[in-house]
């Protein structure tokens, strides 16, 4: 899978959270429910001073077996308090871009991303999805590398 290594600015993310990991039953349906939340729970309609109308899953605060998960938007100043507000370090990223149905591809990258001898910072990972069209949407994936 091919990538471009490109430097990103720090990003703060509005939206919700959940602690999940790889080996947890439950990941699929706790990550699920945090996208559906986002938006049909209207949360997505709520996020104040979007930079931009591309959503995004922020992986973060990774343990031995654990990680948190937000869903939300960038937002050029946090003024949710009721949200979670996260941080994406500014810094060296791998960039993926896939394109397809918007569960699948994803799911199929990571899959080979986990696969890859990436020298990951696990500094915090991210999805942008560029489009909403869950059939053929564009999806960067960002790694964040030392």
């Amino acid at each position: 899978m091919e990538y471009k290594v490109v430097l990103l600015e720090e990003k703060v993310i509005v939206g919700l959270s959940a602690m999940t990991g790889n080996n947890d039953p439950d990941m699929g349906t706790i990550i699920g429910g945090l996208w559906n939340d986002f938006y049909q729970g209207g949360v997505n309609s709520i996020i104040k001073n979007k930079s931009n109308k591309y959503a995004i899953g922020l992986y973060s605060d990774y343990t031995s077996d654990q990680y948190c998960v937000t869903v939300g938007n960038e937002v050029s100043r946090a003024e949710n308090p009721d949200l979670t507000i996260k941080i994406i370090p500014a810094g060296k990223y791998a960039r993926f871009s896939v394109r397809g149905h918007m569960e699948k591809a994803v799911a199929k990258a990571w899959g080979e991303i986990w696969q890859m001898d990436l020298d990951r910072s696990f500094t915090g990972d991210f999805e942008e999805y560029r489009n909403d069209d869950i059939n053929d949407c564009d999806i960067d994936i960002f790694i964040a590398i030392k």
